[in-house]
């Protein structure tokens, strides 16, 4: 089976939205003669940014995704946005249980598991986050805690819309200013990990499921990363975060990508 390469960032609460239509329009001109079918490019921007987002670029060039969502359609929930909200903007990918969103904002794997169902049920490609804390791994409990985070928020999750899932190994303690990288060789041994748990889940058609590598993804480490069998793709953060530098990555590791 060819794999396709994934690439894609979160632009977190940076950059408003004349600032990222100025990004994702440059992005698209300094990429556009890469091959869709051997690339999945897709950005994360704020939700105000989201609506000029779409319109500034063609879907078949960068696909766009929203940091959050509520998994109920409406109601009294103030400060939230619904699945319809998001809906209209053209938005298809939602991301789901970054590491922000569980550490900061005390969101649980029950809640991440209500938010992937909506997702899928409006037709959205849920991109669930996963990871360990520094104090998990010490206590060599990384897998469990990867194994839970996968059961827990995938759960009720049909077969039929499996292709609509990709997972994001984000270690917690690899995220971020401060962030220490995973080395090549932990990320692989972890997204192995991962797969084997979504492969008991899914059986052979968790194939389909990508898994990217997220946390520190940087000039330095991408190419050592990208080699990797088990790593689908890179989910980069302040690296990616000027067009220039983003196209100059993932040029770095095409050719390196093993499809």
């Amino acid at each position: 089976m060819n794999r396709t390469l994934f690439m894609g960032t979160n632009l977190k609460m940076y950059k408003t939205s004349n600032e990222t239509v100025a990004f994702l329009t440059e992005l698209h001109e300094l990429t556009r003669d890469i091959d869709r079918t051997r690339l999945t490019l897709f950005v994360i921007p704020s939700h105000t940014s989201l609506e000029s987002a779409r319109k500034c670029v063609p879907q078949s060039s960068i696909r766009l995704g929203a940091q959050n969502m509520h998994w109920e359609d409406e109601g009294q929930f103030t400060g939230e946005i619904s699945p319809r909200m998001i809906k209209e903007t053209g938005a298809e990918i939602i991301e789901i249980g970054h590491s922000e969103r569980r550490h900061v904002m005390g969101e649980t794997d029950e809640q991440e598991n209500k938010k992937v169902l909506a997702a899928l049920r409006h037709g959205f490609t849920a991109l669930l986050c996963i990871g360990e804390t520094k104090e998990q791994k010490e206590l060599n409990i990384s897998d469990e805690v990867l194994s839970m985070q996968l059961k827990i928020g995938l759960n009720g999750v049909q077969r039929k819309d499996i292709h609509r899932i990709w997972i994001a190994y984000e270690p917690v303690w690899a995220i971020g200013v401060n962030g220490t990288p995973a080395s090549a060789e932990y990320a692989e041994e972890k997204h192995g990990v991962i797969k084997s748990v979504l492969k008991k889940m899914f059986g052979d058609e968790a194939a389909q499921i990508p898994v990217l590598y997220g946390g520190s993804v940087n000039p330095q480490n991408a190419s050592g990363l990208i080699i990797k069998r088990n790593i689908d793709g890179l989910f980069v953060g302040r690296s990616a975060w000027q067009a220039p530098a983003f196209n100059s990555l993932i040029r770095q590791v095409m050719p390196l990508f093993k499809s």
